[in-house]
């Protein structure tokens, strides 16, 4: 496997030129509704995604930028029934509970949602961010260690947007335990949960948040507010 490759798949290279070069405003603009229609699926066809698409998924995902260059984000491919059936287990305990701190209308609301597409995603990857890891020999994270987990979280919005390119819909389970999913799926110690995701075709795309379409809340304008100083 040469230098330029990860999992035996040959990553991008840009070709080196004189001066930083834009990618023009046709790829600005794709670029822009890339992000319009990143939208997290939990409606997946049970379609299966050839090996060759995951690997290129996370190839790209790797080129994600990271603090002092330290890369500590690590996947793990939960293919197994069991370990599967274990996640599953955890999501309904969680969800259970989360139910349980809502009343009346509310609770019956999110009852009605479709909050994860375990069962039908034909792809599950947990991300968890190496705190230990020598990479990066400690640069920029003495002050803000929390980098680190920063960093990973970047790794999976870039793998969430090449999913999206093509066609793929991604689902971030955040409605888990994350002490019993990492005792779940056996990985080390020095490991940290930072995502539970299902990756798959979706039954649909939608341009609007489905937590937008069902009424649970509209997006807040408070969100682009920018503060002088």
């Amino acid at each position: 496997m040469s230098a330029n490759q990860i999992s035996g798949v040959p990553l991008y290279r840009p070709a080196p030129t004189p001066r930083h070069r834009g990618f023009g405003h046709p790829f600005q603009a794709e670029l822009a509704e890339l992000l319009a229609w990143r939208r997290d699926v939990r409606h997946f066809r049970t379609d299966p995604i050839p090996q060759a698409v995951v690997d290129r998924l996370l190839d790209l995902a790797c080129l994600a930028p990271s603090v002092g260059n330290a890369q500590p984000w690590r996947f793990v491919d939960v293919a197994a029934a069991e370990r599967r059936t274990a996640i599953i287990a955890n999501y309904q305990a969680a969800n259970a509970e989360a139910l349980s701190g809502y009343r009346g209308e509310r609770a019956a609301l999110y009852a009605s949602l479709k909050l994860s597409g375990l069962k039908e995603a034909p792809v599950h990857l947990a991300v968890f961010c190496d705190e230990t890891t020598g990479q990066g020999l400690g640069l920029g994270r003495r002050t803000m260690p929390e980098t680190l987990r920063y960093s990973a979280v970047i790794a999976v919005h870039t793998l969430w947007l090449a999913a999206r390119a093509r066609g793929l819909g991604l689902g971030w389970v955040s409605i888990l335990d994350p002490v019993a999913a990492t005792r779940s799926l056996d990985v080390p110690e020095t490991w940290s949960f930072v995502a539970y995701l299902c990756i798959g075709w979706p039954v649909e795309d939608q341009a609007e948040p489905e937590l937008q379409q069902r009424g649970w809340q509209p997006r807040e304008a408070a969100c682009r507010q920018v503060l002088p100083r």
